[in-house]
């Protein structure tokens, strides 16, 4: 698990680490005991990459105009990941 002494990791080490693990899992080479702890260490750092993610979309303004003194008019950023938009089969 994550040690509180350490600071969190960043978006991109928390992925970098997370596509490690899914390289010696693919791998095969490691044992069950280590492959089940290793998969929820990965786990942990999905949810982890995943919530600064919406933490980054939330900041995220998009620009829609401009008002008639020339000031932006902005909205809050809305996206729909990939895997959440549902396919016509």
């Amino acid at each position: 698990m994550t040690d509180p002494a350490q600071p969190p990791l960043t978006f991109e080490q928390a992925l970098a680490e997370l596509e490690r693990i899914v390289r010696e899992l693919e791998d095969g080479k490691v044992g069950l005991e280590d492959s089940l702890a290793r998969y929820e260490q990965g786990v942990a750092l999905l949810k982890q990459c995943h919530g600064q993610l919406r933490k980054a979309e939330q900041r995220i303004q998009e620009l829609v105009g401009v008002d008639e003194q020339g000031n932006p008019l902005t909205r809050p950023f809305e996206h729909t990941a990939a895997v959440d938009k549902k396919t016509p089969p």
